[in-house]
């Protein structure tokens, strides 16, 4: 196989393997809240969301030592260990204790009837070790030097030696280039629109579901609902990311119109959702909620909203990428570990106060964060159009 071929390949077996995955955890993640709380009549007693938090958290920390770790252990069984986590955290609502359960939500950070929930879990489990596996597919790319036949075995031990060696220096050096960044004006401006997606994933991600499921005036088909939501988030999210994506690719107009829609789209979506769905939707207890708000609760707005949801966040999550792409391309690796701790910070904060804030609270600090984050979107883009337009390198100011 050519060395091209042998990247193909690895690029279709790792996309595959992450569908499985995260097709497991963001469904178990979309409908914890509802199942634990269905439950703690029972024995059990916990928090789906307090779950959800432990797992940004120590995935937030987690970002600062994962180069390290890979540099050491490489990615391959790096992507494994962690395939085997998510599984476990899945596995755990099969049986569910809250010991087990809070102490999975931890290891995932550092990588309706009884019978009905088993099944279901244990499908999205087996899902799960099945994207897992996979990662075994992975070739290794070839040596670029090999060594002749004349080279002694101390010769070879040397070199493996200085290659690690060289891969804990580069690890070393990420973590300082990451601490560097941080404290750039680029960074911390970049840092706010950051924060917004890690509370509007939190939101889409985990409250949402939970908020059309405690709605009592929606029928028998309110936990149903909650799989209808998470396709539309879904739809809207594909539907963004292949549309932006394809466009930025020849967008004369620059990011900041696409961060425009999104966050348009996203505040028709919260007014929306602040008309349609009652304060106390967030933190009903399992018997739901009866209450209305300004509206008579609709399915077919709550709907609308989820693919706006989904919409608005592949805006904000394309342009994101795409702006650190260009603003440090030779330090990538440091700029992106900058951002998913600053977005899973924000997704730990934001479901640790979705259990006591009520929704309306919840849509103010969306907005509030959204406006600035869109603010200081538009500020870096601005500095970095005019950049190119002088022809200078971004990097140089």
């Amino acid at each position: 196989m050519s060395p091209e071929s042998k990247k193909l390949f690895n690029i279709i077996i790792l996309g595959v393997a992450f569908m499985f995955m995260f097709t497991a955890f963001q469904t178990c993640g979309n409908v914890a809240q509802t199942v634990i709380r269905s439950l703690n009549s029972t024995d059990f007693h916990g928090s789906g969301y307090t779950s959800m938090a432990i797992i940004y958290g120590v995935f937030s920390a987690s970002n600062l030592i994962t180069p390290s770790v890979v540099a050491i252990v490489g990615p391959q069984l790096s992507m494994f260990a962690s395939g085997l986590f998510y599984s476990m955290y899945i596995a755990v609502f099969i049986q569910p204790f809250p010991w087990s359960f809070y102490t999975a939500s931890v290891f995932i950070g550092i990588a309706a009837a009884e019978s009905d929930r088993r099944t279901v879990f244990i499908a999205l489990t087996v899902i799960s070790l099945v994207g897992t596996v996979l990662f075994f597919l992975i070739r290794k790319p070839d040596p670029e030097n090999v060594l002749g036949e004349d080279e002694s075995s101390d010769d070879q031990d040397l070199e493996v030696n200085e290659s690690a060696q060289n891969n804990m220096t580069k690890a070393v050096d990420a973590f300082k280039k990451s601490l560097k960044l941080c404290v750039t004006k680029e960074m911390l401006l970049l840092s706010i629109t950051t924060a917004y997606t890690g509370l509007e994933l939190t939101f889409f991600s985990g409250v949402y579901g939970t908020c059309i499921g405690a709605i009592n005036k929606f029928g028998t088909e309110e936990k149903s609902l909650i799989g209808l939501s998470g396709i539309f988030i879904g739809i809207g999210e594909i539907l963004g990311g292949s549309l932006f994506g394809l466009l930025s690719k020849n967008n004369r107009f620059g990011r900041n119109p696409v961060v425009l829609l999104g966050i348009l789209v996203h505040f028709i979506a919260f007014y929306l959702i602040f008309l349609n769905m009652p304060a106390d939707a967030p933190i009903a207890p399992v018997e739901g909620t009866n209450s209305s708000a300004y509206i008579r609760p609709s399915k077919e707005v709550a709907i609308l909203c989820s693919f706006l949801l989904g919409l608005g966040d592949s805006c904000f999550n394309t342009q994101l990428l795409s702006i650190l792409g260009f603003l440090y391309s030779e330090d990538s690796a440091p700029a992106f570990a900058i951002f998913k701790f600053v977005q899973s910070i924000c997704a730990a904060v934001a479901f640790f106060y979705s259990n006591y804030l009520l929704l309306h609270w919840q849509l103010l600090v969306m907005v509030v964060f959204g406006f600035l984050g869109t603010i200081s979107f538009f500020t870096v883009e601005w500095d970095a159009a005019a950049v190119v337009a002088r022809g200078s390198d971004y990097r140089s100011i």
